[in-house]
């Protein structure tokens, strides 16, 4: 696999860190999670719902692969432990509130000083500098300052909603992968890892150029109810069905709307759809909410399965997830004891990923990690009994 032989330390928990680096373990990568000695250890093997195994599925697709280190970090010898395994590591992925790291010697500066070829990436709600280094956040907190609460203004009420998606959480996780390939890419040539400021504030604002026309055009907050993205194009909006069910047409071309609107017997309407996004479109809009309340999703499924036009019925995510052609992608695969998994989205023809659907219980490998990084019985028993592994 891509990433075999290469070995990594994960010191965050919940969702950027984690899923990052099972997707480096389900391509081959040794990833150590480093759950902390308070009993719980990764918070998400309690958060949410639970297969019949009592394991929780948020952790059942963050943490395979893995092994589990408990580790009690204000320990001078839980220290010691983690700065032997940094010395043999390519890659060390936090996400502690600023300045914690340095308060427990896991920081860029003590671990690199010990192996400098390693890549050490820190992922924290708003950086390393800045205003709000010190802000308390998860994801929807950095969402509503990067302003993207903002634009998940309802259409009809003109208020800002939650997010259904940890837009910051996963964006941050990619682009820490990205730039974490990128270190490693660059340490084949000097010899030297790196350090890595990944802040999900960041991710979130890089994540917006098709929205940020406004902003910087005319220096002026988004109109979100008249934006091509969220509803003010008629080819680009969420329509309400005769049997109380939605679709979505979702393509704003030229070609999509003259296919539609010449199939529903309205070419007449065609400038329309050609006419910038907002008040100009609301007529077409308006025929396009009568027409499709006027039959069932069923029947519209049937007549929109002949014309080529950018659509989709509004599905759940169970129905996403049932349909054969996420399971034909791998998106979804069961394993022996009937447990499904999120499947690999990235895939290779060649050294394709391979996950391992195996769970490590709390602590499970902190005895044979501690072996492997030179500590003896004595000291391991020691540890075990006060609680440092």
């Amino acid at each position: 696999m891509k990433l075999a032989g290469l070995n990594v330390i994960d010191l965050s928990a919940f969702l950027p860190g984690p899923h990052l680096t099972m997707m480096m373990a389900d391509h081959g990568a040794d990833v150590v999670m480093v759950e902390p000695a308070n009993g719980v250890g990764e918070p998400t093997r309690e958060i949410g719902w639970k297969t019949p195994d009592g394991v929780s599925v948020w952790f059942r697709n963050i943490a395979r692969g893995k092994r589990s280190l408990k580790l009690n970090l204000k320990d001078p010898d839980g220290q010691a432990l983690l700065h032997a395994l940094a010395k043999e590591a390519d890659v060390v992925v936090e996400a502690f509130r600023p300045g914690v790291a340095k308060r427990l010697a896991a920081d860029y500066e003590t671990l690199s000083a010990i192996n400098p070829r390693l890549v050490y990436c820190s992922i924290s709600a708003f950086g390393q500098e800045g205003a709000y280094v010190t802000k308390p956040a998860h994801d929807l907190t950095v969402q509503a300052l990067a302003g993207l609460v903002d634009l998940n203004r309802g259409l009809e009420d003109g208020k800002p909603a939650s997010p259904n998606m940890p837009v910051a959480d996963m964006a941050a996780s990619l682009m820490a992968l990205s730039a974490i390939l990128m270190a490693l890419y660059r340490r084949h040539e000097t010899g030297r890892g790196d350090f890595i400021d990944m802040a999900m504030y960041d991710a979130c604002l890089a994540s917006t150029p098709n929205v940020t026309g406004p902003v910087f055009a005319d220096g002026d907050h988004p109109p979100v109810k008249d934006m091509r993205s969220f509803g003010g194009a008629a080819m680009y909006h969420v329509y309400e069905t005769g049997d109380g069910k939605f679709l979505v047409l979702g393509g704003s071309e030229p070609k999509f709307a003259k296919n539609l609107l010449d199939a529903l017997g309205r070419p007449d309407l065609f400038e329309l759809a050609r006419t910038e996004p907002g008040p100009d479109q609301e007529s077409l809009r308006t025929f396009f909410r009568e027409t499709f309340k006027a039959r069932s999703l069923a029947e519209w499924e049937a007549f929109l399965s002949r014309i080529d036009v950018c659509w989709a019925p509004v599905r759940t995510l169970k129905d996403a997830f049932d349909d054969p052609h996420t399971e034909a992608r791998g998106l979804v695969f069961t394993d022996a004891d009937g447990n499904r998994h999120i499947g690999l989205p990235m895939k290779f023809r060649n050294e394709p990923g391979k996950p391992s659907t195996s769970l490590p219980g709390f602590g499970e490998h902190s005895e044979a990690l501690a072996r492997q990084a030179g500590f003896d019985d004595a000291r391991i028993r020691a540890m075990t009994d006060r609680g440092a592994i």
